[in-house]
Formats: C-alpha cells, structure tokens, sequence
C-alpha cells in the first residue's frame, strides 16, 4: 500500500491550522490560550512588527523566554516571513547567552521578564551584551559582543534600558502588511534552513544545529502526529521547555492534526497534575524520567483519575521504564530514540510493537530514515542483530551540519551522507534500536569496557531509588571506576553501603559503583533536560582530590 507524507513549511502550520481547525483550542497555557485562528493571528502580528524591525529571509531571531504564549507568537511568526527562529536554553547564563548571541548571527533577540526559576534575563542580557543598557536606539544596537545583533525585544510588562519594550515592539507592526508577510511566506522553499537549535553543551560549547523544513515538520508530522495517531479529540500534555526538541516536534504534531497542545510555564508536580486533570489530557509526553518520577510518586498522583490517558512517552532505562509502565497498565507506553542533529527523533515505538519490547528498545526508523549499527573501533557495519556499536543515521531528517564548524561536520558525516551520532546501540532481528548510551558514556574498567547505563539500570531496580546517574572517576589500579549519584523516592531511606551491597553478587565485581552519592531532585546539575554528567564528575573528583 503506498504511503506519503503531507508536510509543509514550519510557518505555514499556523495558517493550514487556522483554516482546518478554525477555533478549536490550539496551545493552552494555565492562564491563557490560543485557538488555531488566534494563534495565526498573533503569529501575523509578530511577523509584521519583526519585518517593522527590519528582520528578513534568513534572519536569525533568537527566543530567550520559559514557556510562555509570546515564545510561540514569535517563533511562529519569525517563521511565516522565512526568518530562523533560534530557541535559546533558559538556563544559559551570562557566558553562554553571549557566545550564542555571537555565533549565531542573531539580528534580533526576543526575551521576557517573567522571573523563571531565580532566572532574572534582563539582569543577565545587560551584563553579558557590554553598551546594551547604554544603547541610545534600541531598535539600531551596535555592541561589539554581538556584532550582527540590531535589537533586543523585552515582551513584559516593564521597559528596560536598551531594550525595544512590548508597546515599541507591537507599534512595529504597523510597519509592514499582510501582503509583505504573504510574500515573504510564499518564497519559504522546504529546503530552507526553518529552525536552529543550540545543543545543549553538556561537554563544550554549545553548537547550532540549523534544521531545514523538510527535517524539522517532515519528522515530526511523521513522528508524533502519525507514530502517536493523533486526532482532533486529543489533548497533548507535554512539561518540556520550548527551546527543546521534545517540546518543538509534539507542537507540530498537534498543529498538523488539529490536537490541543498544553503545557506549563514551569514543571511543578502538583500544578502539573492538576493541568492534566482538569485539561483531560489524552497523551502525556512527560518524557524525563526527573519529570515523570516527580510526578507518579507525588501524594497527588491518583492512576484512577488518568484512565483517559491512552499513550504514555518516556526515556529511561529498562528497569525504570517496567517501574513506570507497571504504574499506568492501561497506556500505550511509547519510547523514543533521536537527537537534535537527526530532527530530534529517529524512532518511537510503534502501534505494533509488542508489551515486551516496550522497555528495550525504541522501536522502527521512520519510514526514509536509515539507521546501521557500526563496530566502535573498526567502523564496520554488524549484521547480526543485538550486537553493540555506534548508532549512524541517514536520512531527509538529518540537519544541515555544525554552524560554522567545518572540522567538527567532517568528524561527523562520511562521503556516502551518513551522520554518526556518537551513540551506542543495537538493532534487533526486526529493526527495532536499543539505545545503550553515548560513546563518551563508557567506561573502562581494568580493560573491560562498562557501559554506564547498565548500572544506572540495575541501581534503579532498588525500591529507594528513584533515578541513578553513574560517571567515570580515576583509580590507581584500574584506570577508572564508577560512580553512582542517586536521587531517593520521597520519604525512601539507603546508604551508600546497601546500595554497594545491593550489587555485589548481582552485578560483575568491576561494575560494581566504589563511590555512591546521593542528589535531591532540585540538586540535578541540567542542560535543556539532560543531567550534565561532566558536572557530577568534577565535583566528585574535586571532593576525592583526584
């Protein structure tokens, strides 16, 4: 039977949606929401004061905010005119805001003043972009640090130094036309670079990771909205930050099916519950085993009242996953296998993947998306299915190389357009990939080679732990050894010592974690949503004086 794939520019999903889908609801915030009409309108309305602004094709607009309906408005609208919208992590501070700033070619930057999470960004924007509170034209900026940077827009309710405000911003609009915004949207090719994501840095600096039309919505539209069967009677909960893959891809899901999109301003499990419930989500995409964990073992959590959720994603080793399926039997538990640099998905486990796989593996490519298991020394590709090497992917979902980092693309991409990941994984005798970790993500231990995940896998099967994180630290005698930092189940108690003994025996002796510490939840050094295990390294190395 043959297939295909209805896809379209990133900026076109707003006004497809608004014409199929008229005023359903769209995106859904706790205090706000857009209808598919509204949503193209503001969308509009953000396009015409960025082309007031003098952003044009190719532009980058970059979008420092939490979650909020302005981020939205305007990466929506920064793509209707063919600009490049560039997400920005929350978290970054002064040092990384500025290299992005920089690196990207940013013409203009869109932030908030909504305090997220002790994050003040007009504090932060005014120290790392020296002359900014200075700038005698807010909308003609010249700072050194940020050569190509013409404005920086404040959507709030405050006016900032150096900063174009809402008022400014808004006046801008009528600047241009809808006809200049129909123009610049018809010229939008699906070739187009739509998109471009930082990564999130967890070793160097942050890299771009520029993603055309067709590998941004092509992806998704197959991903989520066909991988996830969505209809216009579901309802999407997803707590992930915008700037993040795993927020960017569901969002064009439901714009493409006609789903309503809910999410929070910031993750808090009581009032993420309680939007769940009271929004009757159908798809919970809580993805992050932090997020889910938070969630599930909070006095709040009743299973009975979320009998209507009929899919369930997350990202977790095997035994953490069984935990999670064993809390919500009536679900279709869904894992995922991706990275930004492959349209942020690869695969999700399929309507016709078995119970038993669900835990193990991350189910089929998508359909024109090749995936080959190479051996991690001789780069030859295994044939036989389990076997363990390095995950190499090509496809139209791959993006379009490192910005400006040539030496960084010819490491990553062969002659023939495959791109390596960096991962390790299997396939199984029907295709389905096992992710076991990143190359980095090995250790070696007196010769043996460990892959950090299967420890984390085992700890996590202790009845106090609720999410284990194992990281190399240097020994005499065996090169290196792991160690386990591990975050409790609320009101759970262990030691050091029981979770040391709770290996021994079970696992062999050389992964056997010779150091245990323990993180509250609020304690996870992050980066989007990855726990930044470099971090967790140093400071033991530091506190063994290693």
């Amino acid at each position: 039977m043959s297939e295909w794939i209805d896809f379209t520019a990133y900026g076109d999903l707003v006004v497809r949606g608004a014409a199929r889908y008229g005023d359903s609801d769209a995106v859904v915030f706790p205090d706000t929401r857009h209808s598919f009409e509204s949503l193209e309108q503001a969308a509009r309305r953000s396009a015409r004061s960025l082309l007031g602004l003098g952003v044009r094709p190719g532009d980058r607009v970059g979008i420092l905010m939490p979650n909020c309906m302005d981020f939205i408005e305007v990466m929506f609208g920064a793509a209707l005119i063919g600009a490049v919208p560039v997400p920005i992590n929350a978290r970054f501070k002064g040092r990384e805001l500025a290299y992005v700033a920089e690196n990207a070619d940013l013409k203009v930057l869109v932030t908030s003043d909504i305090i997220d999470q002790h994050t003040d960004y007009v504090a932060i924007l005014h120290d790392c972009l020296p002359g900014l509170a200075a700038a005698r034209d807010p909308a003609d900026l010249a700072l050194g640090a940020a050569p190509k940077l013409k404005a920086v827009v404040l959507l709030g309710s405050s006016s900032p130094a150096g900063m174009v405000d809402r008022a400014g911003f808004e006046a801008l609009a009528g600047l241009a036309t809808d006809d200049e915004v129909e123009l610049f949207r018809s010229r939008v090719a699906v070739r187009d670079v739509a998109l471009m994501i930082y990564t999130s840095g967890t070793t160097a600096e942050p890299k771009g990771c520029p993603l055309s039309h067709e590998a941004l919505v092509r992806t998704a539209v197959t991903a989520c909205r066909t991988r996830f069967e969505l209809t216009e009677t579901d309802v999407f909960w997803d707590p992930l930050p915008l700037f993040h893959m795993s927020a960017i891809l569901p969002l064009i899901g439901c714009l493409d099916a006609g789903s309503s999109y809910v999410t929070p301003t910031h993750f808090e499990p009581a009032a993420a519950i309680a939007q769940m419930r009271d929004e009757k989500a159908t798809v919970c995409f809580s993805t992050f085993p932090p997020v889910t964990q938070a969630m599930i073992n909070h006095p709040d959590w009743d299973a009975d009242e979320f009998s209507r959720i009929r899919l369930v994603n997350n990202v977790a080793p095997p035994d953490a996953l069984r935990a999670i399926h064993a809390l919500l039997p009536g679900a279709r538990h869904m894992n995922a296998y991706g990275l930004t640099e492959c349209g942020g998905v690869v695969a999700f486990s399929g309507p016709d993947d078995p119970p038993e796989t669900w835990a193990v593996s991350s189910g089929r490519p998508f359909r024109g998306i090749e995936v080959k298991i190479k051996d991690l020394e001789t780069r030859k590709a295994l044939a036989e299915p389990h076997r363990p090497g390095e995950i190499w992917v090509r496809g139209y979902n791959l993006f379009e190389g490192y910005h400006k980092d040539p030496a960084k693309n010819a490491e990553c991409f062969d002659d023939e357009g495959w791109f390596f990941t960096g991962d390790i994984g299997s396939l199984d005798a029907d295709g389905r990939i096992s992710y076991l970790g990143r190359t980095k993500d090995m250790l070696k231990v007196g010769g043996e080679n460990v892959a950090a995940v299967e420890i984390e896998s085992y700890l996590q099967t202790h009845p106090a732990v609720a999410i284990a994180q194992v990281v190399p630290v240097p020994d005499a005698k065996y090169t290196e050894v792991p160690a386990a930092f591990c975050e409790l189940k609320p009101g759970a108690e262990a030691s050091a010592d029981d979770l040391i003994e709770f290996c021994r025996g079970q696992i062999a002796g050389f992964k056997v974690p010779r150091h245990v510490r323990f993180v509250s939840a609020d304690e996870w050094p992050l980066s989007a949503t990855k726990i930044q295990k470099f971090r967790l390294a140093d400071k033991l190395r530091a506190e063994l004086g290693l």
